[in-house]
Parts: C-alpha cells; sequence; structure tokens
C-alpha cells in the first residue's frame, strides 16, 4: 500500500492542529462522553513526524478536510460559519446532521482556504481529500445567503450549489499545484472540473468518473471496509475484488487509479486493528496490484502462510479468514 489517507475532520472531531484557527482543536477537537470531556488531535509537529516516516516507506500521505457537511465540530468552534448561526457542540452520535458550511457566506471560503493553506504546508503529496459526502441540502434551501447564491451564480438547485462549492476548492487547490479527490457523492449536480472520484457506494461513481474523463479510487463498502466483520466481508471476497468496473474501455480504465482498504476506526477499537486488516489487507493488496489473470485464491493461500509468518515476527496478530 503506497498511500495513507489520513482522514483528520469529522462531526465528532477535529484532529489536526491549525495555528490559524485555534478554536479548532480547542473546542472542536472535544466530545462530551459519560466522564466529562474526550478527544484530542495531531499537532503539526506530530504531523509532520508521521508525514516524513510514512516517506521513508515509500507512502505518500493524503489528508481529507471534509466540507461542505460532516463539519459540526467545525461549526462548534466557529458558529458563524454556518447557516443559522449556532450554537453547536461537537457530536457524540454517529450519523448525517442537517448543519453545514454555509455556501452563501464568502467567509466560508476564506476560512477554509486558511484552514488548507496550513494543511498544504503540512502534506506536500499531489493530492488532497475533501470529502464531499453526505451533505443534506435542508438548511441551505431555507437559508437566504445559499438561496442568493444560487441566484447570482445561475444554479438550478442546491445539488448544482454543492458543486459549485467544490468547484470553487478545486480552483485554489490546482492554483497551489495540488488535485481535489471527494467521495462519489461529488457527482451529484456537475463533477468539478479536473476532481479525482473515491467510490464507495458500489463501483458506479467511478464508472461515471472515467467515462467523463475523470481518475477514480474503487474501495465500495461491498469489498474495502474492514471496519466491516467477518460476515459480511471475509478473506475470500476481498481477494475476490477487481478494481476495474465491467463495462468501461480500455482507455477509460486507465483513469482507475487503485483502490483502498477503509478502516473507519471509530468501529474498531486499536486492541482490534491488525484482527481486522491482516490478513485482508493481504488479500487486497494482491489484488490491486495483480493483473486479473493471475487470480488465484488457492495459491495466494499457499502464500499467506509464509507471509503470515513474516507477519507474525513483526509483532503483527492476524486474525481468521472467515467467521467458520
Amino acid at each position: 500500500m503506497n498511500r495513507f489517507h489520513w482522514h483528520l475532520t469529522e462531526d465528532q472531531g477535529w484532529r489536526i492542529e491549525i495555528r490559524g484557527h485555534p478554536e479548532l482543536t480547542r473546542v472542536g477537537a472535544w466530545r462530551e462522553g459519560a466522564n466529562g470531556p474526550y478527544g484530542g488531535f495531531y499537532s503539526q509537529d506530530e504531523i509532520r513526524g508521521v508525514v516524513e516516516h510514512a516517506a521513508r516507506l515509500g507512502i505518500t500521505v493524503v489528508p481529507e478536510i471534509e466540507m461542505p457537511g460532516h463539519a459540526l465540530a467545525a461549526l462548534a468552534a466557529y458558529p458563524e460559519l454556518s447557516c443559522t448561526g449556532g450554537p453547536f457542540e461537537v457530536e457524540t452520535r454517529w450519523g448525517i446532521f442537517d448543519d453545514v458550511y454555509c455556501a452563501g457566506n464568502d467567509a466560508v471560503f476564506e476560512f477554509l482556504e486558511s484552514v488548507l493553506s496550513e494543511v498544504l504546508e503540512l502534506f506536500p503529496g499531489p493530492a488532497i481529500h475533501v470529502g464531499g459526502d453526505e451533505c443534506p441540502k435542508t438548511r441551505w434551501r431555507k437559508c437566504e445567503k445559499c438561496q442568493a447564491r444560487m441566484v447570482r451564480e445561475g444554479l438550478r438547485d442546491e445539488d448544482a450549489l454543492q458543486s459549485w462549492f467544490l468547484e470553487k476548492i478545486g480552483r485554489f487547490l490546482h492554483g497551489k499545484g495540488r488535485r481535489m479527490i471527494g467521495w462519489d457523492e461529488i457527482l451529484e449536480g456537475g463533477l468539478p472540473s479536473g476532481a479525482m472520484v473515491q467510490s464507495w457506494r458500489g463501483i458506479d461513481g467511478a464508472v461515471a468518473a472515467v467515462r467523463a474523463g475523470h481518475d477514480a479510487i474503487v474501495s465500495p463498502t461491498s469489498h474495502a471496509y474492514f471496519d466491516y466483520g467477518l460476515d459480511r466481508i471475509d478473506l475470500a471476497r476481498v481477494y475476490d475484488f477487481d478494481p476495474i468496473p465491467p463495462g468501461i474501455t480500455e482507455a477509460q480504465a486507465r483513469h482507475i487509479l487503485g483502490g483502498e482498504c477503509n478502516m473507519w476506526t471509530e468501529r474498531a477499537p486499536q486492541d482490534s486493528l491488525d484482527s481486522k486488516l491482516f490478513p485482508r489487507l493481504c488479500a487486497m493488496a494482491e489484488r490491486l496490484w495483480s493483473p486479473a489473470a493471475t487470480q488465484d485464491l488457492g495459491k495466494f493461500r499457499d502464500r499467506l502462510l509464509i507471509h503470515g509468518q513474516r507477519l507474525a515476527s513483526m509483532g503483527v496478530e492476524m486474525g481468521p479468514e472467515s467467521e467458520s
């Protein structure tokens, strides 16, 4: 695996130090628990250490800074960036929430460009992930600023407003020599120019992206979400994964950059990570790096016997291949 996609912001916590906006970590990095506040964040020095360590291993770190949705931790710190003005609290539940960045407020883009400027200094890789997923339009439909923005920009609906929002962010990143990645929801309302699409709700997003001439990353919940239990995704199912969707041309297939092993750790406590990742990660690595014609589960299992010994010597506690 030569990419580490590091999801650093969410409704439930802002995890990266931004020196120009200290409230993001003073307020947004903490949430109320049964025994009081808990949370935390990575300092910029810690992040540099991770990036440097990854580089020594040949790994590029791709940060994700969520927008326009999944932003409650940021809005708890800076409620004026919302449509309603708050107040807000950092979320303690998992889900999709109506309060998002206000697309009609110019201050939102000044804030995000300021945040991203610091992010770009920390992560020298060519791409920045901006999320773009699961953004309700509830507040935008009732927000005078958002509706006025739609009129000024000639946007047909709120989906087009999200596309406009991300297009603006994409232009900023492009001006800094970087590319934008978004989850497959960024296709809704029109795909921002130059954006890469990460397809997670199946493979349809990847197909739509490559047919439009855009690059895509294929990591569907059906095969790539390793926080899921073995009852849903066992070793054999991972090994059956083909990152090249059927029905696309050879030229379009060149736009498939690869896949990903998604590990959402709120559903995978630290002491379970090894057993969830391995041996499934080994199967995914082989499927992403090897031609489809070489696929052979039996021979893979033979190789895994030796590779498992290598992993054990490194202190990796592999889990089972399946529930049975």
